[in-house]
């Protein structure tokens, strides 16, 4: 019985001797910079693009150019809404073949054959590892062109916006508009209790106990009510009133 185990693994041998030897001769064409092997001068003539950066496929909607004409003809889609890649799962579509590969594993596949190798938690995808491997490095790829700061995550990273009139930069439409305003001095909050208007409705709302009786504000060393945070917080400063505090322990001796 060792003796057929040992012709078939010579048989297998050879044969995949064979099969190299059959591959070098269809390959005659070599690259020089980096050894790699074509069986046809067309192949290597577009192979060496990745050397030269050449790139003379360019498409006329959004000017991106490409190495490859295939590359283009998969760049259209974008343009063109073509998704020819149908999943036969859920019948979702996509533009290009590797993005419905990504999609199977993800949704509708439980193999995870990527693990981290400090927690050794499992992933379905590389990308999705090399996200999650981000949190034990510390590493943060992400910088923001206005400032300092960097993020480990892209959803991080903020959009700055910037104010037309001053260039002033915000991390929130909301509040570049209620800067606007203050260019404009458009004042759209009005108070309930008299003409007053007001850029913001935070602001509003300051100024509503002005028309109330109610004092939700107390100073803690006299109990005095005030309707404004900081009036209680501006007389807490020079409250000469000190309660001071009874050693209860002492009184027990």
């Amino acid at each position: 019985m060792s003796h057929v185990v040992h012709i078939v693994q010579v048989k297998g041998a050879l044969k995949l001797r064979l099969k190299l030897i059959v591959m070098m001769s269809l390959s005659p064409y070599k690259c020089s910079l980096c050894n790699k092997a074509f069986s046809q001068s067309g192949h290597l003539y577009r192979h060496m693009r990745v050397h030269t950066g050449d790139k003379p496929y360019k498409c006329h909607v959004c000017g991106k150019a490409f190495s490859e004409s295939g590359h283009l003809h998969s760049h259209m889609r974008v343009h063109t809404g073509d998704k020819p890649y149908k999943c036969s799962l859920c019948n979702k579509s996509f533009n290009q073949s590797s993005t419905l590969q990504i999609h199977k594993r993800r949704i509708h596949s439980n193999r995870r054959p990527h693990h981290c190798p400090y927690c050794g938690k499992l992933f379905k995808t590389n990308v999705e590892l090399k996200r999650h491997v981000r949190i034990h490095t510390g590493a943060k790829p992400f910088s923001c062109r206005h400032c300092s700061d960097r993020f480990s995550f892209s959803n991080q990273l903020k959009t700055w916006l910037t104010c037309h009139i001053c260039q002033k930069k915000f991390s929130e439409s909301g509040h570049l508009k209620e800067h606007l305003r203050r260019h404009g001095g458009v004042k759209p909050f009005v108070c309930d209790g008299c003409p007053k208007r007001f850029y913001t409705a935070d602001e509003r709302i300051q100024h509503q106990p002005v028309h109330s009786n109610y004092k939700q504000f107390c100073c803690g060393k006299c109990c005095k009510d005030f309707k404004r945070k900081y009036s209680v917080v501006k007389h807490f400063e020079n409250c000469s009133d000190n309660l001071g505090f009874v050693d209860v322990f002492s009184t027990l001796k």
